[in-house]
């Protein structure tokens, strides 16, 4: 802002007090604006709103404030009126946009429709990311999704059309990678219909992950609630250099807080190393972030952040962002509930797990850790990519590697696949030789969607029941997560280490001291990886992936069949007769972790997001039953016999009877669900609501 008031002095005194002065200054106030994203040239930044909102915050407050405060605060729907209390107080906001993708958006542009509203009051898109399954190669099941989810996707493209979304089509890319390349700038808050939407925080913002029923709240112009979260600082020195890459932060913070050490708060990440993590590095720790609990993660503005905007075509928004950089960084002095100190200098590579993303390790210790728990010590299959890390640079460090074996004559031992974030990612790692070097050495290039670590994943190396390791550079190795059988140990590390772990083909091997022995026989060590940060040519586009909603699509139709088995129309509910709710039955009380995996597991359950009867099959029958410690069987207690969840609530509903849900044990993070959890939880309630078993309520 100070070179904008600089320019304009100057020019008055050029200028004097007439007619033309009046005309420049016009037109500097126009080129002031500057657009959300390019493609929503009348959607503008208001920084100007968010200085406002924060100065009457502050003033009341009386303190420095977080960076999450400045930006949460920013977005209050009554700043001067909001009572603010960490932990405590419920906060009224106003996000600046929704991004929905393509499971989720199916119930969320239901719900709109059944709204009547004729159109998004914020900018919203959907992302088709979801129901694109791994299983040959990226252009054959990419092609087989469009054949096999054709019904889904041509009503999200109509819905979008209609109601005034922007539509990403399969291929484009997951979700989060898109958000990053396109919409995310500093200071903005945005909501999404994914647990890892707070990887926009990598580039300033403050990125939820909410349920469908938040995100239509927000398209259709109505205040969102989040609980007042508190914030815990973790303070970064030193520089990462060598094996140690963004991910090994997040895996150690992860080892220290645990899945539920950030439930009900904000990580805002600061201190002078925060200067040698890339933008799309710190992208990925706030990812992951959602593997601890967290509402969401956040860093402060600086020179990475700028450059990174720069590349991906949004010069004005970078300078923006640049005058206004006191809006976007922690006051001095604020404080923080909690505050964890990391030493980057002398963080070493971590690999975190198996069936837990907070189990840490470092790399140099899993080797013998595996063997003294009975651990598969063989790797099966290496997996990079994901929304977590599939960045150019993320691409790069793992070509190095690559490029190293292929150089010595190895290939990988165990089977390596590639995941691309976005088709832009794609199509720059194609054009800039990386995506050769991770083919040559042994991998197979999937589709940009989300694949194997949401369960997209057709495995047919190991049969079910069948005890083996994987090793991925995902965010959340679950049990049965990535391919539906539970005896798989998963681990989550960096690409990097992913690569030579599936090169070696063991989680012995410690790619820092040990070597590699070569066809001839010869020993070598791998050297550390290197990767640029951006690439040096820019990015590649790739296809064009967008569909623009029209400016009216009012006279558009969206039809969906009445026989179909992916969607269902909403009925409206009965309307509350005005009487407390008695005598309700518990229908279960859940044990130990309950994540959106136990609630709602994804993989193959996803094709019925959009119709509820369907998906209620698929009702909390991952989770863990307190009275007998087993999976999907909960006691009737009309019959007395045994039952799944959907079962149960079924018989049930049919004979009108009320019942509720118990989270036992803390209900702590219903992990992407958290304290976010009055969101997250709501949507859990709406589910219920509109599902075949409605009318019955959770409570906790």
């Amino acid at each position: 802002m100070a070179t904008y008031c600089l320019t304009v002095a100057r020019l008055q005194l050029a200028l004097g007090q007439g007619a033309r002065r009046f005309h420049v200054a016009a037109a500097l106030n126009a080129k002031a604006k500057v657009s959300m994203s390019r493609f929503e040239p009348n959607s503008y930044i208001n920084y100007d709103m968010l200085r406002s909102n924060i100065d009457i915050v502050r003033k009341r407050l009386n303190r420095p404030l977080t960076l999450s405060e400045k930006i949460v605060y920013g977005h209050l729907d009554d700043p001067a009126g909001q009572e603010i209390v960490r932990g405590r107080t419920y906060l009224r906001l106003r996000p600046d946009r929704v991004a929905m993708q393509d499971a989720t958006a199916q119930m969320a542009m239901l719900q709109f429709i059944s709204s009547g509203l004729p159109k998004v009051a914020v900018p919203s898109t959907i992302h088709c990311d979801h129901l694109i399954e791994a299983q040959i190669g990226g252009a054959q099941d990419l092609q087989r999704a469009k054949e096999v989810n054709h019904e889904v996707y041509n009503f999200l493209a109509s819905a979008g059309a209609k109601y005034g979304v922007g539509f990403w089509k399969p291929g484009s890319g997951i979700i989060h990678q898109i958000i990053l390349e396109n919409y995310a700038y500093p200071g903005v808050m945005l909501i999404g219909t994914d647990s890892h939407t707070p990887n926009g925080g990598g580039l300033g913002c403050i990125c939820i992950g909410v349920g469908g029923a938040d995100a239509v709240d927000v398209m259709a112009g109505i205040p969102w609630e989040l609980k007042c979260p508190n914030v815990i600082g973790v303070k970064l020195t030193g520089t990462l250099s060598g094996w140690t890459s963004p991910k090994d932060v997040i895996l150690k913070v992860a080892g220290i807080l645990t899945v539920k050490g950030g439930t009900g708060a904000i990580v805002e990440y600061h201190g002078p190393g925060v200067d040698s993590i890339s933008c799309t590095g710190m992208a990925t720790i706030c990812n992951m972030g959602a593997e601890i609990g967290a509402t969401t993660s956040v860093f402060p503005f600086n020179h990475r952040m700028k450059t990174y905007l720069e590349k991906t075509g949004r010069g004005e928004i970078a300078a923006l962002a640049n005058e206004n950089q006191d809006l976007l960084v922690p006051d001095s002095g604020c404080h923080y509930d909690q505050i964890i100190e990391i030493n980057l200098s002398e963080l070493k590579p971590h690999i975190n797990g198996p069936f837990t993303p907070d189990l840490a390790h470092p790399v140099s210790d899993i080797g013998s850790v595996a063997e003294k728990n009975g651990w598969p010590l063989d790797v099966k299959v290496g997996l990079i990519g994901s929304c977590t890390n599939s960045s150019y640079e993320d691409m790069g460090r793992a070509a190095s590697l690559a490029k190293q074996a292929l150089d010595k004559g190895l290939k990988c031992k165990a089977q390596f696949t590639v995941t691309p974030g976005s088709e832009q990612i794609r199509a720059t790692i194609e054009r800039d030789g990386y995506a050769k070097l991770l083919r040559d050495v042994g991998g197979v290039v999937l589709a940009n969607a989300c694949g194997p670590c949401i369960g997209q994943w057709d495995r047919r190396d190991v049969k079910k029941g069948e005890k083996n390791t994987i090793v991925t550079s995902f965010n959340r190795n679950f049990t049965a997560r990535n391919d539906a059988n539970p005896a798989t140990h998963a681990f989550v590390t960096s690409p990097e280490i992913v690569t030579a772990l599936a090169i070696a083909g063991t989680l012995k091997f410690n790619p820092e001291t040990d070597f590699l022995t070569a066809p001839n026989g010869e020993k070598f060590k791998l050297v550390p990886p290197t990767g640029d940060e951006l690439p040096a040519r820019d990015f590649d586009p790739g296809q064009d992936t967008y569909q623009h909603p029209p400016p009216d699509g009012s006279g558009l139709k969206v039809d969906v069949n009445p026989q179909s088995n992916r969607l269902q129309l909403l009925e409206p509910f009965d309307r509350w007769s005005g009487n407390d709710l008695e005598d309700l039955r518990v229908l279960i009380k859940v044990k130990g972790k309950c994540t959106t995996d136990h609630i709602s597991a994804a993989g193959p359950w996803l094709k019925f997001r959009g119709h509820l009867d369907n998906i209620s099959n698929n009702l909390l029958i991952g989770a863990v039953n307190i009275e007998n410690d087993a999976v999907n069987k909960i006691r009737n207690l009309l019959t007395g016999e045994f039952g799944g969840v959907p079962d149960v609530a079924r018989h049930y509903k049919v004979r009108a009877v009320l019942a509720l849900l118990l989270f036992f044990v803390f209900v702590h993070h219903i992990i992407g669900l958290h304290d976010k959890s009055q969101s997250r939880l709501e949507y859990l309630h709406h589910c219920l609501e509109y599902h075949e078993i409605c009318s019955v309520p959770y409570s906790v």
